[in-house]
């Protein structure tokens, strides 16, 4: 399945324009994204637990041009769908007309006058408006599912940056209570070489450690208020109100991602990017068959029925007015090579739009392999990370014993310091990274997926199997 994912192109079948089979195309697309689901993505953050989160990535998605844009784009498509149907029906208009004129000479001026409805159809013999109207609904699909792909960009990129602060957050507090430490030694150190019981080398020392730690404080915290403003660019909130949420979050413990090894490699299917390559590569397609169905004969009706009345000197008759044609069969005979060279550009924008797709499903494997790579590797480090923490803090604790009670120098605790910091740091790093690599994975998949789905091995695409999809391509 994974290799399949690689080298699948086209539904349509054009073996003239594409390598691959249509079963190795169905292999790989079983279903349709859930694209009109629109909420399923706030369904799936509320499960998160998280309200201030949730309530960041909703106003991000109410401000954000990009869904403006997409949104946009539907009404565009939607439009366009319309006409390209409604050219199959036919036509009907009133018409009203009258005149007056003197036909010879020594005659008397008639008045004539005719109302009615007019219609017109131009019948799709040989399928132009039916393909036309085929390559506007594939780009009204694509165009639903680039504004599903732009709800989750907006939520991925929103929860990314809300980790970014809270772990912002975090390293403040750690970076705060390091410096208060360092000062705390700086003033008994100070009160030491009154006492004459420490060197005045060790109080310069002191006060230089509580100097760095003052200004590491002073620089976290300037890294702070850029991670909030980057939010409330990205949300459109008052600052205060982003401010305030941050505050209730920092209370409230933040939510642990789910352990996975791997995912179906159906998961593709929920990637509206993907989905919106492939609809895009159906409508040019579709744009082949109605440039070659312009190069055949077109057949028009026409019709008319109404009332009519004629007044001429002692004449005058009213009664109904019909006719039915002609009947107009138009066959192209000579246009330069117009026609020829609308269907040699309509087969090139299908093989760009064919390659695109590809890249788009090599795309997604990649980014579902390294989000599951990162997850994994994040996984996997934490408890080190968490045990160095415990064990740095606790010789730290027991140096600070042995320094207050003269048995170790004031070098030794602040490199046992230094340490604990740096392991407590660490640890809680460790913690946004796997946080962060969950999202990118949330993102790669297209807006989440089911971890009960029960498929066989050969269906599953795991973190590890980067390297046969590598040789997989490549032999194709």
């Amino acid at each position: 399945m994974l290799s399949t994912a690689c080298s699948s192109t086209v539904r349509a079948p054009a073996e003239q324009l594409a390598a691959t089979s249509v079963q190795t195309q169905q292999a790989l697309l079983q279903a349709l994204p859930p694209t009109t689901q629109a909420a399923s993505l706030q369904q799936w953050w509320q499960a998160q637990g998280d309200p201030a989160l949730l309530q960041l990535i909703s106003a991000a998605q109410a401000v954000s041009p990009g869904i403006a844009q997409a949104w946009a784009n539907i009404e565009t498509a939607r439009a366009a769908r319309v006409s390209s149907g409604a050219a199959l029906l036919p036509t009907l208009d009133a018409t009203a007309s009258a005149s007056r004129a003197r036909s010879q000479p020594g005659m008397p001026v008639s008045n004539s006058g005719q109302a009615g409805v007019q219609t017109s159809w131009e019948i799709d013999v040989f399928g132009a408006g039916r393909a036309s109207r085929d390559a506007s609904q594939a780009s009204l699909d694509a165009s639903r599912a680039l504004w599903h792909d732009a709800r989750i960009s907006v939520a991925a990129e929103t929860a990314t940056q809300y980790v970014n602060a809270r772990q912002c957050q975090l390293t403040l507090a750690l970076t705060r209570k390091d410096s208060e430490s360092r000062q705390e030694t700086a003033r008994v150190t100070a009160l030491s070489v009154k006492a004459g019981v420490a060197s005045q080398n060790q109080l310069v020392l002191s006060q230089a450690a509580a100097a760095e730690g003052n200004n590491r404080s002073l620089q976290q915290q300037a890294a702070c208020e850029v991670e909030r403003k980057a939010l409330v660019a990205l949300t459109g909130l008052p600052e205060t109100e982003v401010a305030t949420l941050l505050q209730q979050a920092a209370a409230q413990s933040v939510w642990q991602p789910v352990g996975i090894s791997s995912l179906p490699a159906s998961v593709l299917n929920q990637r509206p990017d993907v989905y919106a390559a492939e609809q895009e590569m159906t409508a040019a397609y579709a744009e082949i068959s109605a440039a070659q169905a312009q190069r055949y004969p077109r057949l028009t009706l026409t019709g008319f029925v109404g009332r009519a009345r004629l007044d001429s000197g002692a004449t005058e008759l009213t009664g109904p007015s019909w006719s039915l044609g002609p009947v107009n069969l138009t066959l192209p005979l000579f246009n330069g090579g117009r026609l020829a060279a609308n269907v040699d550009a309509a087969e090139a924008r299908y093989l760009a739009s064919a390659s695109n797709y590809q890249a788009k499903v090599r795309q997604a494997v990649r980014e579902v392999e390294e989000a599951l790579v990162n997850l994994r590797s994040a996984e996997a480090r934490q408890q080190d990370a968490a045990l160095a923490a415990r064990s740095y803090a606790a010789h730290a604790a027991q140096t600070a014993s042995r320094y207050q009670q003269g048995m170790a120098s004031l070098f030794d605790l602040e490199d046992a310091r230094r340490s604990a910091f740096a392991a407590e740091l660490n640890e809680s790093t460790l913690q946004s990274e796997r946080r962060r690599a969950w999202i990118a994975l949330y993102r790669a998949a297209g807006c989440g997926w089911s971890t009960q789905a029960a498929l066989p091995a050969a269906a599953v695409m795991s973190a590890g199997s980067a390297t046969s999809a590598t040789s997989a391509q490549n032999s194709q």
